[in-house]
């Protein structure tokens, strides 16, 4: 940081990994091998970026903050097989060539969650690895029926395999973050959720406190009979015509969309 005149950028919710120590387990953790194409969002100082270059077939890293470009290339130029993308992966198509097969990441806290579910969309991808807030991994890996199940605990199940793996020491950051921080890892099962699974999980959830169906109904541009259409195709399934958005599991939400298509 002080060779290259680095300061963390707290809007960006910049916590550099900074302890060489939890890089293998982090390998550990993702069976990083030789042949694996890895995508690493939040490059920062190049601390996990350099270890994954060193082990894997190729390491796609995106970093957003231009001012980390000259700390990234020197750890990344003396590895042919490392490529730096510069940009927002909230944003930018992150279907590259050759295409990854695993995420392995620090990720920024305040596009965790949302990286992750866009992920899933790169049907290449079979593993997942990322350090993110504690409660964002308690959301993505919540089962039904609990406080922290929601959309993207639904999105990501609806995908992958998902499990807390470990908490992570705050000593590990720089600056040390005020919240706690997991290991999450996710194995895929099957297809990531379409644009119409996803929005109905998101009208569904929308009304937390209110039956599913009225919930649906109260989306933009709901069809006039969405809640009674809801309501029979929950009877189908064996739940309650009033049951709530968090009572159903992720296939319960799949096979609830065929029914209403």
């Amino acid at each position: 940081m002080r060779e290259f005149g680095v300061r963390p950028n707290r809007e960006l919710g910049q916590n550099f990994l900074v302890d060489s120590n939890i890089l293998e387990v982090i390998g550990r953790a993702a069976e990083l091998g030789p042949d694996d194409v890895v995508l690493e969002v939040g490059g920062g100082l190049g601390v996990l970026s350099e270890y994954l270059a060193e082990r894997a077939a190729h390491v796609h890293v995106v970093e957003v903050d231009r001012h980390l470009e000259p700390a990234l290339r020197d750890a990344l130029d003396p590895h042919a097989n490392a490529t730096l993308h510069l940009g927002d992966a909230v944003k930018l198509d992150l279907a590259f060539t050759p295409p990854p097969t695993k995420v392995i990441a620090n990720l920024p806290y305040g596009v965790a969650a949302t990286v992750l579910l866009r992920t899933l969309e790169l049907g290449s991808v079979d593993a997942w690895v990322a350090m993110v807030q504690k409660e964002v991994g308690e959301r993505l890996a919540a089962a039904p029926r609990t406080p922290a199940y929601g959309v993207p605990s639904v999105i990501a199940q609806l995908a992958a395999d998902v499990r807390v793996l470990r908490p992570v020491s705050r000593t590990v950051f720089h600056p040390v973050p005020n919240v706690d921080s997991v290991l999450v890892g996710l194995r895929r099962h099957g297809p990531a959720a379409d644009a119409a699974l996803r929005t109905l999980v998101q009208h569904g959830f929308a009304h937390r406190r209110k039956a599913l169906a009225r919930s649906l109904a109260l989306a933009p541009g709901a069809e006039p009979d969405v809640r009674d259409r809801a309501r029979a195709a929950l009877e189908a399934m064996g739940h309650p015509a009033d049951a709530r958005a968090e009572t159903l599991s992720p296939a319960d939400w799949r096979d609830l969309a065929e029914r209403l298509c």
